[in-house]
């Protein structure tokens, strides 16, 4: 299994899981909390049908990745996609990311340019700026996110599975757009990650990314549900739209925040047309 080294811990290095495939044109895909490059399998096989070159990987912390006790911030984050990135000499390069990764694609290009990059999706955003202030009113109450924190330190395989039943909107798409398998997979794999890591990401949603967005010169896709539980479209994907110059928005009917399986079918679609 290939891996690359991002920096170390102690006396071991922290090294991040990737798969590479296809040819073509590159996208890189960064996943979700709390799961991990699997998460991506309709929009990979996808990609790859379409002749590109697809290259996923576990954030630090999940999935097949070290677990290092630290590094969960947007910059460390970031840094190690431009790891990725500048170890695999990718150009031209198309970001794609999904929820928590939308965070990586936004700092990567306010922080690292897009010298390497020629587009960005973002796919169920959480930028430009989820908390709650006085120069952010649409923002979530900070009480919020504390709760969280308490609830995954209480009993994190319990906590994921209600985030998951609303991550899904299970009592609305259940066994129409997503079977109990599905759910039981994705808990599967969130349950799997690094309990240190799980907790500490919850940090990294308060970031304010909105002197980022000045610095995104590429074509860019926003792509939400209007049903979306867990970063409700009117503080995430509105706000980020009218902040990115030219991007374009596509807003999802019914879609909630799982919608890469959900609404796989137009995700691709849009997905597709876009990267071209």
């Amino acid at each position: 299994m290939p891996f690359l080294t991002v920096g170390e811990e102690n006396s071991a290095p922290i090294r991040l899981y990737y798969e590479d495939h296809g040819t073509g044109r590159p996208v890189v895909l960064i996943h979700g909390w709390p799961l991990n490059a699997a998460s991506w399998e309709k929009q990979a096989a996808a990609l790859l049908d379409a002749g590109h070159r697809v290259i996923s990987y576990d954030r630090r912390g999940f999935g097949r990745s070290e677990q290092p006790d630290s590094g969960y911030d947007y910059d460390t984050l970031a840094g190690d996609l431009h790891q990725l990135i500048s170890q695999l000499d990718l150009r031209d390069v198309s970001l794609v990311g999904f929820s928590m990764g939308t965070g990586e694609v936004t700092r990567y290009l306010g922080r690292y340019g897009s010298e390497r990059v020629d587009r960005a999706v973002l796919l169920g955003v959480v930028p430009p700026f989820l908390l709650l202030t006085e120069d952010n009113p649409s923002g979530v109450d900070g009480a919020v996110f504390a709760g969280i924190e308490q609830a995954i330190a209480a009993d994190r395989p319990a906590f994921l599975t209600g985030f998951l039943h609303d991550f899904y909107n299970v009592d609305v798409l259940g066994g129409d757009r997503v079977s109990d398998q599905v759910v039981q997979y994705s808990w599967n794999i969130a349950v799997g990650a690094s309990a240190r890591a799980t907790l500490a990401c919850v940090a990294a949603w308060r970031t304010d990314f909105r002197a980022d967005l000045p610095r995104i010169d590429v074509p860019t896709l926003i792509v939400h549900g209007d049903a979306d539980r867990t970063l409700p479209l009117e503080a995430t994907a509105l706000p980020l739209s009218e902040r990115i110059a030219g991007a374009k928005l596509v807003v999802l009917p019914a879609a909630p925040h799982g919608l890469i399986w959900t609404h796989a079918a137009e995700v691709n679609r849009e997905l597709l047309a876009f990267l071209g």
